[in-house]
């Protein structure tokens, strides 16, 4: 059986990228992880306080990514009956989301890896990147990319 990793955040793309993955997922008998990265440096300078409260900080950060990103997305597919019978499983960490969505690809042995567009201005994509283009670097895996 096939799996596919979507990856997701607050964006519309991320709605697109989940319908698209689950009806061919339905059809196809795929399996799907909905993977979403909270961003965060591994360049930052911690001091000492902040050592002492992170692993709580992310602990929360990552329930509160659940409730409000993955629960919420999960129940507007099932509402649009786009779900079916399909096993989801989530997988939520902290990183920079390029990287980490090809890294857990790689662990979890995914075979692709979509994302939606977001459609930032082109400006922004121009000096910074976009997600996916950066995925589509690191990735080992084929990554589509929903417009």
């Amino acid at each position: 059986m096939e799996s596919v990793l979507v990856g997701v955040d607050r964006s519309d793309g991320s709605r697109r990228a989940l319908a698209f993955a689950l009806k061919r997922a339905q059809v196809n008998k795929w399996s799907i992880t909905i993977g979403h990265v909270i961003n965060w440096s591994r360049y930052s300078f911690p001091i000492g306080e902040d050592n002492e409260v992170r692993p709580v900080q992310r602990r929360a950060e990552i329930e509160a990514a659940r409730a409000e990103i993955i629960e919420p997305l999960v129940s507007w597919a099932e509402a649009e009956n786009l779900r079916g019978d399909v096993e989801i499983t989530v997988d939520i960490r902290h990183g920079r989301p390029s990287e980490v969505l090809a890294t857990i690809a790689d662990e979890r042995g995914h075979d692709v890896i979509v994302v939606g567009r977001k459609g930032d201005s082109d400006l922004r994509v121009a000096i910074f990147g976009s997600t996916a283009n950066r995925l589509a670097q690191h990735a080992t895996v084929p990554v589509v990319v929903v417009p």
